[in-house]
């Protein structure tokens, strides 16, 4: 693997973290306001997150930081995929 492809990975990684993290940031106060089909389809970490987090009694800080990494995580990971598939829709054009 060249340095190109791994630095290309770790750009888009980046670009993904911020993409979902500002996803996230209107998502939440939005959501009321907003449809939810469209909520999902622009923060589906939100929606994962809120099914996902476990029923515990520990602090509000602790509850609220595992739903943080959690819908931060799936978005993240979901603008990435995005974002991959039109990194190799570009390249793809571009060989052939």
């Amino acid at each position: 693997m060249s340095k190109l492809t791994v630095s290309r990975a770790v750009l888009l990684a980046v670009f993904s973290l911020i993409a979902g993290f500002l996803a996230l940031a209107f998502a939440v106060p939005n959501e009321l306001g907003v449809p939810t089909p469209i909520v999902i389809l622009f923060s589906p970490g939100l929606k994962i997150a809120e099914l996902v987090m476990p029923d515990s009694q520990g602090s509000l800080a602790g509850t609220f930081s595992w739903f943080l990494r959690i819908a931060v995580g799936v978005n993240t990971a979901f603008y990435f995929a995005i974002f991959a598939l039109f990194a190799f829709l570009r390249n793809s054009r571009r060989v052939g």
